[in-house]
């Protein structure tokens, strides 16, 4: 298995400024430190961010924790870790063809299959390092989960969808 990534940072704006005049505030505004009222931005202020290698770690940690039986039979399989899904919201996505899929006959010289974690999305789900890490890891086992066939209709039963 290889971890690859593919970057470009982009980082939210997290307040904007909205008045110089004293007057009562507003449940999403805070006091600026010159005085001035600020307006919070309730769609990026829940965003932990984390390194680009820290993300990676966590992946690989994420990785490392499958059990032997489950990762010692994995195959031709490459890790991703992108910025964003181009026009989706996914926290990750697996491109290939699941094992139960394949056959010795219909399955040679093909690229390996991807799963790719989307950086953005699951930092901006989350409000510590911790929650990144558990999402993380549950994100890895829901794409590894399609390596092995499993649908998400089954996945959701299950509770990893």
């Amino acid at each position: 298995m290889l971890v690859a990534t593919r970057r470009q940072v982009r980082l939210p704006r997290i307040r904007k400024q909205l008045t110089d005049g004293p007057r009562q505030r507003r449940r999403n505004e805070v006091a600026g430190p010159t005085g001035r009222t600020l307006l919070c931005d309730r769609y990026a202020a829940k965003m932990f961010i984390v390194t680009n290698e820290r993300f990676e770690e966590l992946a690989a940690e994420a990785l490392a924790s499958l059990p032997p039986s489950l990762s010692s039979v994995m195959e031709n399989v490459a890790i991703i870790v992108e910025e964003e899904a181009q026009g989706r919201s996914l926290f990750g996505l697996y491109e290939g063809i699941p094992l139960t899929k394949r056959g010795p006959m219909s399955y040679s010289g093909v690229l390996p299959d991807r799963i790719t974690l989307y950086q953005s999305a699951i930092c901006r789900y989350c409000d510590s390092e911790e929650e990144v890490k558990n999402q993380v890891r549950k994100t890895v086992i829901h794409e590894v989960a399609h390596h092995f066939g499993i649908s998400d209709p089954r996945l959701e039963e299950l509770g990893w969808a």
